[in-house]
């Protein structure tokens, strides 16, 4: 399906059941203005909604990711809305699919928010994270606050949060923050063909083992465990016992995809 997003500065793309969105301002190092702000929101929910896409990659034009606010546009006294404490900010919605951050270059302050509301993160080697927004007492709205603490821990998201200095991508590799390290300019192709990879896995299992590793966080082991075999029985009924005969019948085995042929 094809998604008019509204405005130049976001382009949204299809590749077979891949949504392909972009932010496409990079001469400003796809900085975020309310314009661009909303379209992000929107296309981000037209993936969601589309029942024939099943993953998404979020990618930056132009050898960045995002730089987060548009501080001129801030300057010029546009109000901006928190982009994850507001229901209409591309950082708040919890999507039922997985997407992807393919990050070149600079993921800083917002832009961190926007990667770290991803599920996934592949950087290439070059690339650098940082809430450089601490130098112009721009507070963060758009959930690295709460997200990053919860992916690195409370001190290391302290140190970048107090300090504003910038963690390289082999650091963020090292530290949880990146999930694939990938040589310069391979970021998206890597993160293309990584959402293919998890396209093609049987999907009612992979989302609610998804939704239940997102949805656990404020609950007891035991309401946990509940909800993980709530979320499980659709998988269960509908999926799992087919995907039992197929391994049974010699797919899967030795470490080979589930759709080869067995190696041996």
């Amino acid at each position: 399906m094809a998604f008019d997003t509204g405005t130049a500065k976001l382009k949204f793309e299809t590749d077979g059941p891949v949504a392909i969105v972009t932010i496409d301002r990079p001469e400003v190092r796809n900085a975020l203005d309310n314009e661009a702000a909303d379209a992000l929101t929107r296309a981000l929910r037209a993936f969601d909604a589309d029942e024939g896409l099943r993953a998404c990659v979020l990618t930056g034009a132009g050898g960045h990711f995002c730089a987060g606010a548009d501080l001129k546009a801030l300057a010029a006294g546009q109000q901006y809305r928190a982009w994850a404490g507001d229901p209409d900010g591309p950082c708040h919605d919890i999507l039922s699919k997985p997407v992807i951050a393919a990050v070149a270059g600079y993921a800083c302050a917002g832009g961190l928010g926007v990667a770290l509301r991803c599920d996934l993160r592949v950087a290439e080697e070059g690339a650098t994270f940082a809430v450089l927004s601490r130098r112009w007492g721009v507070p963060m709205s758009d959930g690295t606050t709460v997200r990053l603490p919860r992916l690195v821990g409370t001190g290391r998201a302290l140190d970048m949060l107090l300090t504003a200095r910038k963690v390289g991508a082999a650091e963020a590799v090292a530290i949880g923050l990146v999930d694939r390290l990938v040589p310069p300019g391979q970021a998206l192709a890597a993160a293309v063909a990584l959402a293919h990879e998890i396209a093609a896995f049987p999907q009612i299992a992979m989302r609610s083992d998804r939704q239940s590793a997102i949805r656990q966080w404020d609950l007891s082991l035991p309401d946990a465990f509940a909800q993980e075999m709530d979320l499980a029985a659709a998988a269960k009924r509908l999926e799992a016992q087919a995907g039992a005969a197929r391994f049974a019948a010699g797919a899967g085995r030795h470490g080979a995809a589930a759709n080869d042929p067995d190696p041996d």
